[in-house]
């Protein structure tokens, strides 16, 4: 049976919110798009999110279920689920409650007119202000980088379902959706939904996390981090040649009787740190090609709610 639309949910730490989630998603796509499916990707987060996403299952076949074989993060998880979506249209959103299902008719129809993706974009954010704060300034730099990016993407999406299944194919230890999506469209278009509140516990993503996921997205899709290395490089290069060139000039004029530790001590920490600093950049580069060249899988599946239930029989 053809299905329209496949809405896509990583689902990490959730067991709380997902009979909300699900009984909402349904009061909300059911009067607009009859052929629809959910596919629920938990992600190993530890808690008791399979056992709930069995029982959903159990009792809306239109619901299916994907365990992981260990946790491999949101963005693997969620091409994982592209991978097995049926639908034309495939939608995105988290697990939490913050965006609102209610708002999935909006960027349904929106994507009809003819865009091959559209974000559900947020007027003002609900986080705490310091994940504002770093949120807005990684969306800067992102933006200096990465010019094809949408400066506005949010998880909170609707894809064309055959380019959405064409992310599986990118080969990359450090997966980044809305990354993919840029190279792969530009026929995006945005509509402002409102952010609610999480419904239950904290936030997955904690500072180190955010930062981690800044710079991997930094080094996969773009050279500025290379660039910069050079520059600093060209720009230590003419600092040390004028600086000889003073010590030089200060030696033949009889300037210099005693060689001073401090500017020995100086000068070797100064350039020591540069070489460090652009050493680590090529590092982080080169690590990545050899996770690269590893050939890990993405993601691998551990178990679905068919199989489980077709042990019932």
């Amino acid at each position: 049976m053809s299905v329209s639309l496949s809405i896509v949910i990583p689902v990490y730490r959730s067991q709380a919110t997902l009979p909300e989630l699900h009984r909402r998603i349904v009061a909300a796509v059911e009067p607009v798009e009859s052929s629809f499916e959910i596919i629920l990707v938990e992600d190993c987060g530890g808690d008791d999110s399979w056992r709930v996403i069995n029982q959903i299952a159990a009792r809306d076949k239109r619901v299916r279920g994907i365990q992981l074989s260990r946790n491999f993060g949101q963005h693997a998880a969620t091409i994982c689920g592209f991978s097995q979506a049926k639908g034309e249209w495939i939608a995105t959103l988290d697990d939490d409650l913050e965006q609102a299902p209610e708002s999935l008719p909006d960027l349904y129809r929106k994507a009809l007119e003819g865009h091959d993706l559209v974000y559900g974009v947020y007027p003002q954010r609900s986080h705490k202000a310091w994940r504002n704060i770093t949120s807005a300034t990684a969306r800067w730099l992102f933006n200096k980088a990465i010019p094809s990016l949408n400066y506005t993407y949010t998880s909170f999406r609707v894809i064309r379902g055959d380019i959405a299944r064409e992310l599986q194919r990118f080969d990359s230890p450090f997966p980044f959706v809305d990354g993919y999506l840029s190279w792969l469209t530009n026929r995006y278009a945005s509509v402002e939904v409102p952010h609610g509140v999480r419904a239950n516990g904290t936030s997955n993503y904690t500072l180190k996390k955010l930062i981690t996921h800044t710079v991997n997205i930094f080094v996969t899709f773009s050279d500025l981090p290379l660039r910069m290395a050079s520059w600093i490089g060209l720009l230590t290069f003419l600092l040390g040649m004028s600086w000889l060139a003073v010590i030089v000039l200060r030696f033949l004029l009889g300037g210099i009787s005693v060689s001073g530790f401090a500017s020995i001590m100086a000068g070797i920490l100064l350039f020591g740190g540069v070489q460090l600093l652009v050493l680590g950049i090529f590092g982080e580069y080169l690590g990545r090609m050899n996770f690269k060249s590893s050939r890990k899988p993405l993601f691998l599946v551990g178990r679905t709610t068919e199989r489980a239930m077709e042990g019932t029989h």
